[in-house]
């Protein structure tokens, strides 16, 4: 696989205290590739997790002191997600030099808290994608008057639909708006609750901990080069095979109608659907991870991180088309909202197309093949 790391936004890291290994006469020696046929697994493993803590309590730290400034808080809670799920799928895939029941306990931790933190932005930036779709398909132009659209005819069933749409769009995004922005004030209230937790701080804490000393098992005293190989290919094995279940050869041709029929049958089948993608974008964000432990947090692979993005836009128009087809279900709604909110979730299904055909196109570019 093309060497590299993730494609999130990498913080530079503070030193937080030595680093624990098995050989403590070597803890100070960079975990470098330089290095990596004389370090340890266990020196490699523990100067990754260092250094991640490191980015963890010091967004920690900047989340605290960003005050009223709604900006620098959003930034600091990003940073303290990405690397809660950094130092969550190091332990995931490393699992085998550390401490088990340790690495399961804090793994599930960190992955409350970063879902936790991630609502508030999933609900803040779906709202903006819907509007703005709304905006983009309804255009401008006044809006005519109400009244049944005539068969298509000479263009003139597509003129009356655009105008259903420009009467329906502005009450949808008023929909969408009451709904999301409900959503996403739970979201920050839970938020908040979470961070002032004792579980928040229990986890902190166990952070504060493992970036001094990391409990790892007797085997993470091996080589690197000899150890270290078996984990990150396991990930890259399984990241292959989910990859090799998506529909690639019908992904590659665009506008194919998959994504956008099944979305537009029942909720349940575009869900279904979708399941396999959102398992390769998990996966492949393990493998980068791992790919950052081997590399020593190095410059990250710049088409697996585009690969990536291209499945978060995957998830992204999907949440988005769920979200308007749930607008959709709104007991009592006018037609012409209920018509928009149909549009505008074709549009997302649409957008789900569109990503999964650029993740193929992108996907070609890898050096990923399997043995």
């Amino acid at each position: 696989m093309t060497p590299g790391g993730a494609g999130v936004q990498h913080h530079e890291a503070d030193t937080a205290g030595s680093v624990g290994t098995a050989h403590p006469d070597r803890a100070d020696r960079p975990a470098h590739p330089d290095d990596a046929f004389e370090a340890t697994a266990g020196q490699v493993l523990a100067g990754y997790l260092n250094a991640r803590c490191a980015d963890f309590l010091r967004s920690l730290r900047l989340y605290g002191e960003s005050g009223s400034d709604t900006a620098a808080a959003a930034e600091a809670a990003s940073a303290l997600r990405c690397s809660a799920r950094r130092i969550g799928g190091t332990l995931h895939t490393f699992r085998v030099l550390l401490d088990p029941v340790w690495a399961d306990q804090l793994r599930t931790e960190l992955g409350w808290l970063s879902g936790t933190l991630a609502q508030e932005y999933a609900c803040t930036a779906r709202l903006h994608r819907l509007v703005s779709a709304l905006g983009r398909l309804s255009g401008p132009g006044p809006v005519p008057g109400s009244g049944p659209v005539p068969t298509a005819r000479n263009g003139e069933g597509s003129a009356a639909g655009a105008g259903a749409l420009t009467v329906g769009a502005s009450r949808a995004g008023a929909l969408l708006e009451r709904q999301l922005t409900l959503a996403r004030t739970r979201s920050h209230s839970a938020a908040l609750q979470a961070l002032g937790s004792s579980r928040f701080h229990a986890v902190a804490d166990a952070v504060a901990v493992l970036a001094s000393e990391v409990p790892l098992a007797p085997v993470a005293g091996a080589p690197a080069a000899e150890i270290l190989a078996a984990p990150r290919t396991a990930a890259e094995r399984r990241l292959l095979d989910a990859v090799s279940a998506l529909p690639l050869a019908r992904a590659a041709h665009p506008y194919n109608a998959e994504a956008l029929v099944h979305g537009l049958a029942t909720p349940s089948d575009g869900e279904t659907q979708d399941a396999p993608w959102h398992q390769v974008r998990l996966l492949l964000r393990l493998h980068r991870y791992a790919q950052e432990v081997h590399h020593g947090g190095g410059s990250p692979d710049p088409v697996l991180a585009e690969a990536g993005r291209a499945l978060d836009s995957h998830r992204d128009a999907a949440e988005a088309a769920a979200a308007a087809a749930n607008a959709a279900r709104t007991p009592r709604i006018a037609p012409a909202t209920a018509y928009a909110l149909g549009v505008l979730h074709a549009d997302q299904r649409l957008e789900v197309e569109a990503a999964r055909y650029e993740f193929q196109r992108i996907w070609q570019r890898t050096a990923v093949t399997a043995p």
